[in-house]
């Protein structure tokens, strides 16, 4: 038996038939792709694991990181709102320019220079994020850092440090921005997560391992059943000839008697 393009062509002694072999819809019915998943179920759960596994054994390997933040409010001396709708939409403005100036070079020099670390401006850049709240005047300040003590204190420097900056740079237009809720110590890291980057790995690893098992189907040409083999070849099939095997005795025995065959 071989395949050439669209068609099958199955080979007897003496007699050569063709069929067309059926479509690609016939093939893949939902019992087919329902027997392929099932028969390599093995390849799914191997690869699954094998993921999973890789992705848990390397979360529990990193330091577990801790996360703390600062809440900041932006407003003006003379009120926490402002009493126009102008003064509404320029304080609105405002605190995303701010957010972004919260992570800037002379923000982070300062907290290093006011907690007299050995981290450099960069470091703290790189552990630091702001994100403005929506449709608020807030914004909270993040530090992560393997040390929920050192991440707190860095959080609460950093809406200090920035507090007094504004204050300075911005005494023409009245413009705050005050601590209004200090970061507080954090009880439990963000990351790693084994529980979660697991369950993800397992998830992806099924895909891939469903994948793996089409793909090795596709590789595999034999003919599982008569059903099959008429399916694919388009002609009916004939007759079964059961598979056995000889045992060694009666191999040997046969031989003695001077047969040449198997038999």
């Amino acid at each position: 038996m071989f395949r050439n393009g669209r068609y099958v062509t199955v080979t007897n002694p003496g007699q050569r038939t063709y069929g067309e072999v059926a479509s690609t819809d016939d093939l893949l019915s939902l019992g087919t792709l329902t027997r392929i998943l099932w028969e390599r179920f093995w390849v799914i759960i191997l690869v699954a694991s094998l993921l999973a596994g890789t992705v848990v054994g390397f979360a529990l390997r990193q330091a577990p990181q801790y996360q703390a933040s600062v809440k900041l409010l932006v407003g003006q001396e003379r009120g926490i709102v402002a009493d126009e709708i102008a003064d509404v939409t320029f304080l609105n403005a405002i605190t995303l320019t701010i957010g972004e100036a919260v992570q800037s070079r002379p923000i982070a020099g300062a907290v290093v220079k006011e907690l007299n670390s050995k981290l450099t401006p960069d470091q703290v850049l790189a552990n630091m994020s702001a994100e403005p709240i929506e449709d608020t005047q807030f914004i909270e300040v993040s530090y992560t850092d393997s040390s929920p003590e050192r991440a707190q204190r860095i959080a609460n420097t950093i809406g200090t440090v920035f507090s007094e900056r504004i204050s300075e740079e911005s005494s023409d237009s009245n413009l705050t921005a005050t601590v209004w809720e200090p970061a507080v110590l954090p009880g439990a890291p963000v990351s790693p997560d084994p529980m979660r980057d697991g369950f993800l790995a397992l998830v992806l690893g099924g895909m891939l391992g469903a994948g793996l098992a089409f793909l090795l189907e596709y590789l595999d040409d034999r003919w599982r059943s008569p059903e099959e083999a008429e399916q694919v070849s388009g002609v009916p099939t004939l007759g079964q000839i059961p598979r056995f095997e000889v045992s060694e005795g009666k191999r040997r025995a046969k031989k003695g008697d001077g047969h040449n065959g198997p038999f």
